[in-house]
């Protein structure tokens, strides 16, 4: 069914790229805060991603990364693979270098995730991007996902993102020495889930560890080459 965009929606297309799919409904923005304990410019951007987690139009996900453990106190939620992850962005995106702390809004673009009036207005921008309708079941502790038949230029790689929801650290070494830190939606695991061509099909899911007592999850589905996120949600 084709839609007619409205003038808002063509001033976000501009601003974040050319939508790739098919969209058939609006879905939560998703913003990926990369971020490191031993960086003293973090903890307001840490802040702010607790705020925007309590948002329900957005999916707030911290990615701690590794490459900053070198100068005294290693961050105990940091991955490579979450450097890896953003190191693809900065290649997506053509920019230069990683840096913290860093948000990625729904895969189309960054701002220095301190930068709270910049972020709005991507979140603000990204909301005016609808995208594709995905469905999760729940029957018997069991999980469906459902994802429609859509068209696609390229494949897409649906991602199951389970986080803590809420740490304390009182961090003793490197730049906040002496600080007590708090991290929000801390991803603590990462998995692809499968490959996904824009065919119609259901997909069974384990999500045993993300019901667990103070965790959570979230599904995404991203345009290959760390493109834009078609679609996202958050499991209740």
């Amino acid at each position: 069914m084709k839609r007619h965009l409205t003038a808002a929606v063509l001033a976000a297309s501009a601003m974040f790229g050319t939508q790739t799919a098919i969209a058939e409904d609006s879905g939560p923005v998703v913003v990926e805060l990369f971020t490191s304990q031993g960086c003293s410019s973090c903890p307001p951007a840490d802040a702010f991603l607790g705020e925007l987690a309590h948002r329900e139009d957005v999916i707030a996900l911290a990615f701690h990364v590794d490459y900053w453990d070198y100068i005294g106190w290693k961050d105990p939620f940091a991955s490579p693979d979450h450097t890896l992850r953003q190191r693809s962005y900065a290649r997506a995106l053509g920019l230069r270098t990683v840096y913290t702390p860093q948000m990625v809004i729904d895969g189309r673009a960054d701002a220095v995730g301190s930068n709270r009036s910049r972020v709005d207005r991507l979140i603000d921008g990204a909301r005016e991007l609808p995208k594709l309708a995905i469905g999760l079941e729940s029957s018997a502790g069991k999980h469906m996902l459902s994802l429609p038949d859509a068209r696609i230029d390229r494949p897409a790689t649906i991602w199951l993102a389970i986080y803590e929801r809420e740490e304390r650290t009182s961090v003793r070494r490197g730049e906040n020495a002496g600080r007590d830190l708090s991290n929000y939606n801390i991803v603590r695991e990462f998995r692809r889930l499968a490959d996904w061509d824009g065919t119609a099909r259901t997909l069974g899911l384990d999500l045993s560890e993300a019901m667990k007592e103070g965790m959570g999850c979230a599904i995404l589905v991203q345009a290959a080459g760390q493109g834009p996120i078609l679609a996202a949600l958050a499991v209740p």
